[in-house]
């Protein structure tokens, strides 16, 4: 009896113990994730001087510069958050056009390397001016006041890596590239522009993804990556593009290792191009074997696979385009023209990597007029422009897509080395 009360005491001992640090363990977890809301931006004028004062001394480095439509918007939804559009006062939901948050403004500061826009207004019962903010930070999308408790947008929630590149001299430049980049990752997916892509592009997704790398953000496209088994996008009127199978495989390469089941895939697909000891096929509509040869390269040589291709010594213009490596294996030529410049300007600012890493550096990459946004396209062929409409509807008639993934990328990758 004494032995079955004692051994009855010990099972209930045991039991509040188990309960006790279940307790613990679901308090502690409870506040690892509380979120912690931004404070109010203190001086969000000044701020914006800042940035513009960075954004002149890009300039003055790259003196080719555009005039673009000024909008006077701004972007909210990195990564895997609800996109929303501030314009004109209202907060939108960027793909259902439905309007968030509204506000009668009086005054507005946009401070794109804040994530801010900071609004000042007149529609309280008293007239006087009072403050809003919408702010993006780490952990979501708020809405903050004085006096006010924050509130963190709904479908914003999500954990973001958001350096402030402190030791780099264009630091708030790349801040900016940086959310332009992270805006276009839409369902787990990175595209050029969520508003008029509905697929991702291998080209486009490996810049992006080398930024993410440079920030600590690949999860945001880790699930895309592993899920990818055709080693062509097939975007450009469905051909099957040469350049594809090495993009995959360096894609891979970031989440994987050569087990991934794209690997064989993309190396299977290679037979189809290969010349001697080289491949060429089409990418944009025209042959590139340099281009093309370079990203299958890089592309084994990032899963540690066997290469016996070799980097044909002949011109090609997208050569320039391959600016990480292989950069000897170059036939000089002539470079990309004013129209490339004005409407894909990823070109030449891949070019000017490319000439810089080889020691010559020839500033020729376009530079907008805008504080935001840096990046852009215009009348590509296979851009569903309408998709625009929610921003502005002049941007249709114009094909002016902004911001743009691939610009991004290649400005804030040539920048951070500066």
């Amino acid at each position: 009896m004494i032995l079955w009360e004692f051994q009855t005491a010990k099972a209930s001992m045991s039991r509040h113990i188990v309960l006790w640090c279940l307790f613990i363990l679901l308090s502690v977890g409870a506040n690892a994730q509380k979120l912690v809301p931004p404070p109010l931006h203190p001086d969000p004028a000044g701020a914006l001087d800042t940035y513009r004062a960075n954004l002149t001394k890009l300039r003055q480095l790259h003196p080719n510069h555009r005039d673009l439509p000024d909008l006077a918007f701004f972007l909210f939804g990195m990564g895997d958050r609800l996109k929303l559009i501030y314009r004109d006062g209202r907060l939108i939901n960027a793909l259902t056009g439905n309007i968030e948050e509204q506000w009668n403004v009086k005054k507005v500061f946009i401070v794109p390397s804040e994530y801010l826009v900071a609004l000042e207004l007149t529609d309280n019962a008293s007239g006087q001016p009072h403050t809003v903010q919408v702010r993006e930070d780490e952990n979501g999308v708020w809405v903050l006041q004085p006096g006010k408790r924050p509130k963190l947008i709904p479908g914003t929630r999500s954990p973001l890596v958001l350096p402030r590149f402190l030791t780099n001299a264009y630091g708030p430049v790349l801040r900016v590239l940086h959310q332009e980049v992270l805006i276009n990752v839409i369902n787990g997916r990175p595209v050029p522009n969520f508003l008029v892509y509905a697929k991702p592009w291998y080209r486009d997704a490996t810049l992006m993804a080398m930024v993410m790398r440079e920030t600590g953000n690949l999860r945001l496209i880790r699930d895309w990556i592993m899920a990818i088994r055709d080693p062509f996008d097939r975007n450009n009127q469905g051909v099957a593009e040469a350049d594809n199978p090495g993009q995959v495989l360096f894609l891979a390469s970031l989440v994987s290792d050569k087990t991934h089941p794209a690997v064989q895939m993309a190396l299977d697909s290679v037979k189809r191009f290969r010349q001697a000891n080289f491949i060429s096929g089409r990418t944009d509509y025209a042959d590139h074997p340099v281009f093309q040869t370079k990203w299958l390269k890089y592309g084994l040589k990032s899963l540690g696979l066997p290469d016996t291709y070799v980097i044909p010594k002949q011109y090609d213009s997208y050569s320039s385009l391959f600016w990480w490596d292989y950069t000897d294996e170059h036939v000089m030529g002539k470079k990309f023209g004013e129209k490339d410049r004005d409407h894909y300007p990823y070109l030449t600012w891949a070019e000017d990597h490319f000439f810089a890493r080889r020691g010559l550096p020839e500033y020729q990459g376009m530079v907008g007029n805008l504080d935001y946004p840096l990046s852009w396209e215009q009348n590509a062929s296979d851009a569903h422009y309408p998709g625009l409409t929610v921003l502005d509807k002049g941007l249709v008639k114009q094909k002016l897509a902004f911001p743009h993934t691939w610009h991004a990328a290649e400005m804030f990758l040539l920048l951070v080395e500066l």
